[in-house]
């Protein structure tokens, strides 16, 4: 049991804000690895909060209220994590030259006026997805939504080289990423997307997520030269988003 007990806890402290136990410490790298296999568990468990949340205040407040609160209730649930990953990313595009130079950016922990602003238009944009969704979708699309994006974080990172040579927090968990945990990842992921929109729905929905991993895996080792814990983070709030805005267009599926 605590074989797998461990690498869920380390999951979800590292995913979330929520202090889950202070028996479970010092991880191995191996653990660590193992950890990545449950991050769409604790996407979708995050997913059922945003939802209950969703489903209470609908009874109360106005729709552009909750999905305001929701994007907030995200924001904390997992401490702004995957947003200052964004942040840093563009920041390092767009402020450096080479691999190099960027990476170097990367670590400053100031936010740049490009990273400040790619923050504002991804919580606008996620804003704008969340008020385009039919209410037929709505929540399945919330529980699924932190799935989505913690799933492309496995498959972006297993066999990715790592861009730090001198290390980093997210060169632990890739050390040992296997394609077992990243079937299990998918497994995971398409069971719930399965359960919530149907299988030709989730059919086509893996098949783009599998393309934009690519898309992505290549941009970052091209830009800078492998990935670190920032573009994981980018990764995340990208296939989020990208899954908000495109989702109702399965609704025109025959």
């Amino acid at each position: 049991m605590g074989a797998v007990a461990r690498p869920f806890v380390f999951a979800w402290h590292f995913l979330t804000a929520v202090p889950l136990s202070h028996v479970h410490h010092d991880p191995t790298n191996k653990e660590l690895a193992a950890s990545m296999a449950w991050f769409p568990v604790i996407g979708l468990l995050i997913g059922g909060m945003l939802a209950g949340t969703d489903v209470v205040l609908e009874l109360f407040l106005a729709s552009e209220v909750v999905n305001a609160i929701v994007i907030v209730l995200l924001v904390l649930l997992t401490r702004g994590l995957h947003q200052d990953g964004l942040a840093d990313t563009l920041d390092g595009l767009t402020g450096g030259s080479t691999p190099a130079e960027r990476l170097s950016i990367m670590r400053d922990p100031r936010i740049g006026a490009i990273g400040a602003t790619g923050l504002f238009l991804s919580l606008i944009l996620r804003y704008a997805g969340l008020m385009a969704l039919p209410d037929t979708l709505r929540v399945p699309a919330l529980v699924c939504m932190p799935a989505v994006g913690r799933w492309a974080m496995v498959t972006t990172a297993w066999e990715s080289p790592y861009a730090r040579t001198e290390g980093g927090l997210a060169a632990s968990f890739l050390t040992h990423l296997s394609w077992a945990h990243v079937l299990i990842s998918t497994s995971i992921l398409a069971l719930a997307l399965g359960l919530g929109f149907g299988l030709k729905s989730t059919m086509v929905m893996l098949m783009m997520g599998v393309g934009v991993v690519l898309a992505l895996r290549a941009a970052y080792c091209s830009w800078f030269g492998g990935i670190t814990g920032d573009t994981l983070g980018a990764t995340n709030e990208l296939m989020e988003i990208l899954f908000l805005l495109i989702l109702p267009l399965l609704l025109l599926l025959p």
